[in-house]
């Protein structure tokens, strides 16, 4: 009640509204229709090689954070037409400040540039993100917009208890794409942490840049989220002239803090022409764009696995035109390569990103390995694994400890499977959260970033390899959460080549950068060190505090799946 009382006179204050736009325009507007026409679309026609099939595409794998930024620098200077971002979160810090002002210098010359964000982290600093909105020649719109103020956290709160259901269902969708020639898909938002730029945590994650055809069905995934009725063009929500003043506020309480005029200096997205005043001060910022020419290109059949906008339940504004859109079921494709696995051919029917993935568990003959940094596995996830298990198939999965997991919750759905996972004789790994091993490997071929060496790494991969043939890479975790709530998307990659590369950078540091978890001879869990390693195997959740520990032992019962 105490918590309730302290609202009600914050959301009088805010004089923010406390319910959607109605009404809203929504220009309807589509992919550049010829990429084949554009630099980057002709980057790699010369190199392709003889006797490809027409629907192959290339792809590289981005191992490492220098990588994964640099090449989105590089299709922000080779884009010529269009470029559309689609991401779960966007942060207001100081390498998307840097990635964000080329952005902006890329519409000044001409280019279309469209973004699309979920707007459950906008509140904040973070609401500064969406100045980008009024940028000539940029167009931005939120996803599933929640009502109320954006200045206030308690705000954000009141809004999520009194509007929970639809609150918790999230776009979590990531793309990149420029011309509709060339992209990335994977797992990693934009922000310091995601890109080993942040001093306390940085996520160890893996993405995937893509060329050719492909390309187009992502796009086509792009264009049916943003011309959906769930998203909101931002100047419909909130003014520049309100985020100003929430900018000013800001600042003002960040010159009264220790520190406080640099805090307020990374905390604050500001204006283009302040942002070509700041100083680049973390190393990774200074690097050159990729060149794209010399990245290490598989060409390979493959396939794009998306979920449907309307997969998230909604009441608002234009319901009745989404009406005839399925609830479920992924996005229907323009090109099903007829060279694909037919192994694969399962899973484009799926009703979901998620139970495509399990239907390509289902073809696994000999070896599956899952990556996963929320892995909660409902009933099916269970069976399909223990039918594995009974075809022979070694299963290898790897998620996060309790002490790398930025979500206990979540790791509590893992905690009460683990046992019956290793009864079955799944083989599970968990980070470690020091930053050695598996998060070095991830960024091999790079040099170091700015980040500081002692911070914690916290996986965020998403990668399953079947049979070392078939590879999914993605912004879906295996959890109920992204089967049953958030929209998610995946490239599905036919390639044994391919396959080595994606199974190689997780092995190069899956001994020496996480913990083995079995059982010993009198069944109780233990965490195995790896060998050549001075740590000393551990009975109990490694690294973790007694009150972290406490938590989940309290929480671990109680904790429903279906909302992990």
């Amino acid at each position: 009640m105490t918590v309730l009382l302290a609202v009600v006179p914050v959301l009088w204050l805010s004089g923010c509204a406390t319910s959607l736009p109605t009404q809203v325009e929504r220009p309807v507007s589509t992919a550049f229709e010829a990429p084949q026409d554009t630099p980057l679309g002709k980057l790699l026609q010369p190199h392709k090689p003889a006797g490809i099939a027409p629907t192959a595409s290339a792809f590289a794998l981005l191992s490492g954070a220098q990588a994964a930024y640099s090449a989105r620098l590089a299709l922000v200077d080779g884009a010529r037409q269009t470029l559309d971002l689609q991401y779960y979160a966007i942060h207001a810090d100081a390498s998307t400040q840097r990635l964000l002002r080329s952005v902006a210098d890329a519409a000044r010359r001409g280019v279309r540039v469209r973004v699309l964000l979920d707007d459950f982290h906008s509140t904040g600093a973070d609401a500064q993100v969406m100045r980008l909105a009024f940028v000539p020649g940029v167009e931005m719109r939120m996803f599933n917009p929640l009502a109320g103020p954006r200045n206030s956290s308690l705000g954000r709160a009141f809004t999520l208890l009194t509007d929970f259901q639809r609150a918790q269902q999230r776009m979590h969708n990531k793309l990149f794409i420029a011309d509709n020639a060339m992209g990335v898909i994977g797992g990693r938002n934009l922000g310091d942490a995601y890109f080993d730029a942040a001093s306390s945590g940085n996520f160890v994650d893996l993405d995937v840049l893509a060329v050719g055809p492909i390309v187009r069905d992502l796009s086509a995934s792009f264009d049916s989220y943003w011309n959906n009725p769930r998203a909101y063009p931002v100047q419909s929500l909130i003014s520049l002239q309100e985020l100003q003043q929430m900018r000013a506020r800001f600042a003002s309480e960040a010159a009264q803090e220790p520190g406080g005029e640099a805090a307020d200096a990374v905390r604050s997205a500001q204006s283009t022409a302040e942002l070509q005043r700041m100083p680049a001060h973390h190393a990774i910022w200074d690097r050159q764009p990729m060149d794209l020419r010399q990245a290490p290109w598989t060409w390979a059949a493959a396939a794009v696995l998306a979920d449907q906008p309307a997969k998230i339940a909604w009441d608002g504004d234009g319901a009745a035109e989404d009406a005839q859109q399925p609830a479920s079921g992924t996005l229907p494709l323009a090109r099903t390569p007829a060279d694909l696995h037919p192994a694969a051919r399962p899973v484009l029917a799926a009703e979901s990103v998620v139970d495509g993935l399990l239907a390509l568990v289902r073809s696994a003959r000999r070896e599956l390995l899952v990556v996963s940094p929320y892995f909660v596995p409902g009933d099916d996830m269970m069976q399909v694994f223990r039918q594995a298990r009974e075809r022979g198939v070694r299963v290898r999965i790897l998620t996060n400890s309790l002490a790398s997991n930025d979500a206990p919750l979540a790791h509590a759905g893992y905690a009460r499977h683990r046992r019956q996972l290793l009864d079955m004789g799944v083989e599970l790994y968990e980070l470690r959260s020091t930053p050695a091993g598996l998060r070095s490997a991830l960024r091999a071929g790079s040099s170091a970033s700015g980040a500081s060496g002692a911070s914690r790494a916290m996986l965020h991969t998403k990668l399953l390899v079947v049979d070392g043939r078939l590879v999914a890479v993605g912004s879906m975790n295996l959890d109920m959460r992204s089967q049953l709530h958030n929209t998610e998307i995946a490239v599905l990659i036919a390639s044994k080549a391919f396959g080595r590369l994606a199974t190689r950078s997780i092995e190069e540091g899956l001994q020496d950068g996480s913990w083995r978890v079995e059982l010993d001879e009198n069944a109780r869990l233990v965490w195995r060190a790896a060998q050549d390693s001075d740590l000393s195997d551990a009975t109990s959740e490694p690294d973790a505090s007694w009150s972290l520990r406490l938590l989940l032992w309290l929480i671990g019962p109680l904790a429903p799946e279906h909302m992990l």
